[in-house]
């Protein structure tokens, strides 16, 4: 499943021969993919360029599209109206036709052939439909709005006046230029992206996430709160692969929401800690949710640089919760899980340890061995496929059938995203044919001038809004094109503002109104959507902070002097537990009011970057001697646990 705001169900059953070609079109996604990575096609004697590839997957993809997903929530599930049949025939032809004339085209773009004008047109609009059924209307009606833009730029007054583009040249463009459809973010995603979600499906099928939950439950299911803090740990290791929040949710909050809810948690609460951990999952290396080598191509470094610059926030942020989870668990006094539901660490270990070796594989090409990220999850899915066929976990083996499964379920589970990576390209397009993207960085970029401060906030607000009910990857390659040059133009560290815009798009998944992850734990939990919601933003607040803190200091980013980061790193681990006690309202015992004051407030002095300005030394000072008094107030009283 993708972490995606589906406007209505996909069609479930429906003739055989509907079912067939769905199943057919979903493995082909995944199998060309495969082949693209290993370069399969040289061989056979098939010179084919980058952009040829996606152009054939992006017809593939609104084939598919519009034979799973119905036009309304009304209509049958199990049946494909004719017009739908036409919608996915016409994607496919469109696509593959461009795909396969793509080279002779490129030499009389400027003519605006009709032969380009028409299939261009073709994919624009069922792109478009394909948004709206799959991810709903917010993303189309930004993609509206930028295409009126792009017609009507020109009528535009002052700055944000741009040059007239002919209609058809700008369909043209949209669906040919490098710097639109076809472009980096689409061929990242129709390769790398492709492969690691094949991988999560594959870690699933093998049993590797039922090692994760049953890793966690051996190691915190004893302790207080310790439903909560399996959630915590197996979020973390089973989402930083898969980096899909609603997959995380239903792979580990199956377990995790009973247990809690058995342990006295609040059905809320429960699906709160699920639904932040699970989110959180999608910042963590060496995946994150396959943003971090789109980052990487976006910044022109290293996939490496993007790793260890996002290591330590994404610690920071499960060491918050973890923190929570287990104060809240004093506080309120919360159990531990069901003695009978522990498994033994020992036999865990010994069935399980095996799936570190897909791991080992795939960090040691990235890093080691400066792999292509594509080839190093391949073979890290070979090892994965070797190890679930002969060994699995618990009774759970690997079949072929199953393989051959993953590769299927790859396919379907890439629809949504896809769409909204060529939606994000068209938008990119336009920024480039009309002049908007220099015109929109300029202003921001003046704006900024007065107040960075008031820039980043407008920037954290409009990214939870326009990432609210769309896959991570999405949300990323659209914030980062609409506000990222502007960051940087202003003098925010490269990284450090894109990874700004990638965690509060992420926040998005758990910020009321639209927060789809915390409305699948709400489900699971059996609380409200909207409760859960808040709560979530409670639980997750780290994720609220830490960006304002890495953009003022990076050594949070473990850039810049030694010294700084040997400074910065605990203050910063200090000032999230005191913040997350305040929050909790207990540290080593009960907080009255006052107290949850002072912690706050030594938290966020302790936060406060020491290198951010000469007065910062100051806070960090004040905010360390407040944490040593109101320490020592606690233990004169504090109850024997």
């Amino acid at each position: 499943m993708s972490d995606t705001d589906i406007s209505v169900r996909a069609r479930e059953g429906g003739p055989r021969w509907v079912v067939q070609i769905q199943v057919g079109l979903a493995a082909l996604i995944g199998l060309a993919a495969i082949a693209w990575c290993t370069d399969l096609f040289r061989p056979l004697g098939l010179l084919i360029f980058p952009e040829q590839f996606a152009l054939g997957m992006v017809g593939a993809t609104l084939c598919l599209a519009y034979l799973r997903f119905p036009a309304h929530a009304q209509a049958r599930s199990d049946q494909v109206p004719w017009y739908d049949g036409i919608c996915s025939v016409l994607g496919l032809a469109a696509g593959m036709y461009l795909a396969v004339v793509y080279p002779k085209l490129t030499l009389r773009l400027f003519d605006n052939p009709l032969d380009a004008l028409i299939p261009s047109m073709v994919i624009l609009l069922l792109t478009l439909e394909g948004l709206r059924r799959t991810v709903g209307w917010p993303l189309v009606t930004v993609v509206l709005v930028a295409l009126a833009y792009g017609l009507f730029g020109h009528l535009m007054p002052g700055a944000f006046e741009s040059r007239q583009v002919d209609p058809a040249r700008m369909a043209i463009y949209l669906n040919l230029d490098t710097s639109a459809l076809v472009g980096p973010a689409m061929q990242i995603a129709v390769t790398v992206v492709l492969v690691f979600v094949f991988f999560g499906a594959l870690l699933s099928l093998s049993g590797g996430s039922s090692f994760f939950n049953d890793l966690s439950l051996a190691l915190f299911g004893r302790h207080r709160g310790g439903p909560a803090k399996v959630s915590v740990v197996a979020s973390t290791l089973f989402g930083s692969v898969s980096g899909l929040a609603v997959a995380n949710i239903m792979a580990t909050g199956v377990v995790t929401i009973p247990a809690m809810k058995r342990a006295g948690y609040p059905p809320a609460l429960a699906g709160a800690v699920e639904a932040t951990a699970s989110a959180g999952g999608q910042l963590m290396p060496p995946v994150m949710g396959a943003v971090a080598f789109l980052m990487a191509d976006f910044l022109e470094v290293s996939y490496a640089q993007v790793c260890i610059a996002a290591l330590l926030p994404a610690l920071l942020y499960y060491a918050a919760l973890f923190i929570q989870a287990d104060l809240d668990a004093a506080r309120f006094g919360f159990g531990r899980v069901d003695e009978s539901l522990i498994p033994k660490i020992g036999p865990v270990l010994r069935q399980g340890i095996v799936f570190v070796i897909p791991f080992a594989v795939l960090i040691g090409l990235l890093f080691a061995l400066n792999w292509e990220a594509e080839r190093a999850a391949l073979l890290a899915c070979l090892s994965l496929i070797t190890i679930g066929l002969f060994y699995g976990y618990g009774d759970r083996r690997l079949r072929i059938r199953d393989v051959w499964a993953a590769v299927v379920e790859t396919g379907m589970g890439v629809i949504d995203i896809l769409l909204v990576v060529a939606g994000a390209g068209f938008i990119m397009g336009i920024f480039q044919i009309t002049g908007l993207g220099f015109a929109l960085t300029a202003w921001m970029v003046d704006f900024g001038q007065g107040s960075v401060a008031l820039l980043l906030i407008i920037a954290a607000v409009l990214s939870v809004i326009l990432g609210m009910g769309l896959p991570t990857l999405s949300v990323y390659v659209l914030v980062a094109v609409l506000f990222a040059p502007a960051l940087v133009e202003v003098g925010i560290n490269p990284i450090a503002a894109h990874l700004f815009l990638l965690y509060f798009g992420m926040m998005s998944m758990i910020t009321p109104p639209v927060a789809l992850a915390a409305y699948f734990a709400a489900g699971l939990a059996g609380a409200s959507p909207m409760k859960t919601g808040w709560v979530s933003m409670r639980f997750g607040w780290t994720a609220f902070v830490l960006p304002f803190l890495f953009v003022l200091s990076p050594s949070l980013l473990l850039q810049g002097d030694i010294s700084d980061m040997l400074i910065a790193v605990p203050l910063a681990v200090a000032g999230v537990w005191f913040v997350s006690a305040a929050f909790s309202g207990y540290f080593m015992k009960a907080l009255s009011m006052p107290a949850r004051i002072g912690f706050a407030v030594s938290g966020f002095l302790m936060l406060i970057p020491h290198n951010v300005a000469s007065w910062a030394w100051w806070t960090d000072v004040i905010g360390v001697v407040l944490a040593v008094l109101l320490v020592f107030d606690q233990r004169r009283n504090a109850p024997r646990l």
